[in-house]
C-alpha cells in the first residue's frame, strides 16, 4: 500500500509556503508523491479577482517541476462548477484503491471540516487522512477540534505538523504584485516570470526584484 498526499488550493499564485509544506509532509509522513490539485472556482471564495484557472494550473506545473516527488492533477480544473474535496477525493478513492490518501491542508481549512463547514465533511473524514498544517507561533489546538467537531467521527486521522514557511501567504503576494513590490524569494522564480509576464493581479510587468 502507498501513501499518497493530496494537495489541493486555489494556488493563485502558489508560493514557496505551499512547496515547504508538501515536502515537509511528505517526508514526515513518507508519502510516495504529493498530488497538487489547483480548483477551478473556490466554493468559499468571491470570484472577483480570482485568475483563471489555467493560469494558476500553469503556474502549479512550473513550481512543482524540478521535484519529482510531486505531480499537478487537472482532475478540478476540467471539472464544471465549484471545487469541492469531496467530489474530488471520492474520485481519488477509486483511482488510488490500495493507497491511504492524506490531504494536506491549514490550521482554518481543518477547523472548518470538523465543523461540518465543508461539503460532505463527515464522509470526507472516513475517506482520508488530513495533515493539518500550522505556523509556529500558532499551533493548532486539538481541544477545539474536539470540542467543534460535529461530524460524529472520531479525529484520530487528523495529524498535525508545523511549518515554519508559512507566514507566506497568496493574498500579501498579489497585493505586493498590485503594488509593485518585489516577489522574489517569496515564489519560485518561473512563477514570478509568468506573472509578470501575464500581467497578473492588476500589473502588466511590475517589478522583477
Amino acid at each position: 500500500m502507498g501513501r499518497v498526499g493530496v494537495m489541493g488550493g486555489t494556488f493563485d499564485p502558489i508560493h514557496y509556503g505551499h512547496l515547504v509544506t508538501a515536502e515537509e509532509a511528505r517526508v514526515h509522513f513518507e508519502l510516495s508523491q504529493v498530488l497538487f490539485i489547483p480548483n477551478r472556482y473556490p466554493p468559499h471564495k468571491d470570484l472577483d479577482g480570482v485568475s483563471a484557472p489555467e493560469h494558476r494550473y500553469h503556474m502549479t506545473l512550473l513550481a512543482t517541476a524540478t521535484n519529482p516527488d510531486f505531480a499537478v492533477s487537472r482532475l478540478e480544473v476540467d471539472r464544471p462548477g465549484p471545487s469541492y474535496s469531496i467530489d474530488t477525493i471520492r474520485e481519488l478513492r477509486q483511482a488510488y484503491q490500495a493507497d491511504a490518501l492524506f490531504y494536506i491542508t491549514g490550521a482554518d481549512a481543518i477547523l472548518q471540516v470538523v465543523r461540518g463547514a465543508w461539503e460532505g465533511s463527515a464522509e470526507l473524514l472516513t475517506l482520508c487522512q488530513f495533515i493539518a498544517a500550522s505556523r509556529p507561533g500558532f499551533p493548532i489546538d486539538v481541544h477545539d477540534l474536539r470540542r467543534f467537531n460535529v461530524t460524529g467521527h472520531q479525529l484520530s486521522n487528523i495529524h498535525v505538523i508545523e511549518i515554519p514557511a508559512l507566514a507566506i501567504s497568496s493574498t500579501d503576494i498579489r497585493r505586493r504584485v498590485t503594488a509593485g513590490r518585489p516577489i522574489r524569494y517569496l515564489v519560485p522564480e518561473p512563477v514570478e516570470t509568468y506573472i509578470h509576464k501575464y500581467g497578473l493581479y492588476g500589473r502588466a510587468g511590475g517589478a522583477q526584484g
